[in-house]
């Protein structure tokens, strides 16, 4: 099933410095890249850690078995999002937010559907703003799925499989850009839910943190030289890391672009595009999803993040106030990093928490020497 190249939308780019809020939608993207294959390079399989308090994935998903049933109810999809340059001179992250992507691709899904990404550039804006400007190419356009009435485990099967194509496509496609630099390039996190799935893919740095009943999911590994599977994949592959930073210049293991740092394609490069990618089945207990870039998460952890937003969502319910409450946060804590996160809800809105009553204090008067002058002079006058 291909979806039709006359895709229609809309885009939408608010840039007020020093802060950029950015709401993504679809646009016409009939721009061809012709790519050679290359083969998907095997990524490492390792343990998802944990963060503080923060449940591991690998236990989250293997609580909730793929169901081949009839799909469940959509759940009720919110999204907020805010982004600030902090204190870095440019502004390299871009991120997207669409909450009915079912409605854009007309057939393509015949289920409700939402899509979501971070891009981290570094090496300047160019590798995140390209792969913005042509994710729904890289994610969605010629993308067969197979023909079925249900979700099911063969459906998602091949969800997970066009999702890390995607990335490599993006990948591909940085190398033959000459607008981007070969010493640019982009960490990147997606989060495709469809009917009550939920997928996560991702490469680099930027974090995706479920909040299930108030306790913080990872949905996504870091993946920096200090996680141990990546630095032994790195060494074994001819790497090395010198001060936590990739061959002594680049701190994360995997990213989209750099392509100065990559061996040849084809070649099995110690720096990679291919993305780590997680799914679970959403239930009622899944309450919000918080999805930024690593300006976040160097100063706050994933439970301290899901605490802070849950928090909010009970005072005002506005998930895009929650997207600003927590950049500021961030800020505030001394990050030094552009910041940029998107907060999507999972359930419809919920009355606020109204603050009880205020007993009224009495205030407590004392009278001025003046005035009990004049009251004693009329006492002893009496």
């Amino acid at each position: 099933m291909i979806m039709s190249q006359k895709l229609m939308a809309e885009a939408e780019v608010i840039y007020k410095p020093p802060v950029l809020d950015v709401q993504y939608h679809l646009q016409n993207l009939n721009v061809d890249v012709t790519a050679p294959s290359t083969p998907i390079l095997d990524s490492i399989s390792a343990d998802i850690s944990r963060f503080e308090s923060a449940v591991s994935c690998t236990e989250i998903i293997n609580e909730s078995a793929i169901e081949s049933s009839a799909v469940k109810s959509f759940p009720s999809i919110r999204s907020g999002s805010y982004a600030d340059i902090g204190t870095r001179p440019s502004m390299d992250d871009e991120h997207i937010r669409i909450d009915d992507l079912s409605t854009h691709l007309g057939s393509f899904f015949k289920w409700p559907s939402a899509f979501y990404a971070v891009f981290d550039g570094h090496g300047g804006p160019e590798a995140a703003a390209y792969i913005k400007r042509n994710a729904i190419r890289f994610f969605f356009e010629d993308v067969e799925l197979p023909q079925t009435s249900d979700i099911d485990a063969v459906l998602l099967e091949a969800l997970v499989d066009s999702q890390r194509k995607a990335f490599l496509l993006a990948d591909i496609a940085l190398s033959d850009e000459s607008s981007v630099s070969s010493s640019c390039g982009t960490t990147a996190l997606t989060a495709l839910v469809i009917g009550r799935h939920l997928l996560v893919a991702n490469a680099g740095d930027c974090r995706a943190v479920l909040c299930r009943k108030g306790v913080a999911v990872d949905m996504s590994q870091d993946h920096r030289p200090s996680y141990l599977p990546e630095r032994k994949r790195v060494e074994e592959l001819g790497g090395y890391i010198e001060d936590e930073y990739l061959n002594g210049y680049l701190s994360v293991t995997r990213a989209l672009g750099d392509w100065d740092l990559k061996l040849p394609l084809g070649a099995a490069s110690p720096l990679i595009a291919d993305p780590d990618v997680q799914q679970l089945m959403l239930t009622e207990d899944d309450e919000f999803m918080i999805i930024g870039c690593d300006g976040i998460w160097d100063v706050m952890s994933s439970q301290n993040a899901v605490r802070f937003v849950r928090r909010g969502l009970r005072r005002h319910d506005d998930p895009e106030l929650c997207a600003r409450e927590l950049v500021m946060e961030a800020s505030r804590l001394n990050s030094t990093d552009n910041l940029t996160v998107v907060i999507i809800c999972f359930s419809s809105s919920s009355p606020v928490e109204s603050c009880p009553p205020r007993r009224q204090r009495l205030r407590c008067c004392g009278l001025s020497e003046e005035a009990r002058s004049r009251l004693r002079s009329l006492l002893e006058g009496n």
